[in-house]
């Protein structure tokens, strides 16, 4: 069964990986965060801070970063990256 990441925890990883390119983000509040519709369908977030933008894909589980110019700087596949939570029984 696919566990899909929650906002939240995208959310983190997304702060974090652009703290790792240098932004200064101090909580999540910095982040200018949208959600995607497409065709009545929640398809995609996105997020914006000091000229820089991620992109979390939905369908396919993936968040690109990307600079101020729109050069993709990141590819992180959260179906690997976020670890799969215990469900109790």
């Amino acid at each position: 069964m696919r566990m899909d990441p929650l906002p939240d925890e995208v959310r983190e990883v997304v702060l974090q990986t652009f703290q790792d390119f240098g932004v200064a983000i101090f909580s999540s509040l910095d982040l200018d965060e949208t959600i995607l519709v497409d065709d009545g369908r929640y398809a995609a977030r996105t997020y914006k801070v000091d000229g820089y933008m991620a992109m979390w894909l939905l369908g396919i589980g993936i968040v690109q970063f990307y600079d101020a110019e729109g050069n993709m700087l990141l590819t992180v596949n959260l179906l690997e990256e976020l670890e799969p939570q215990r469900m109790a029984a």
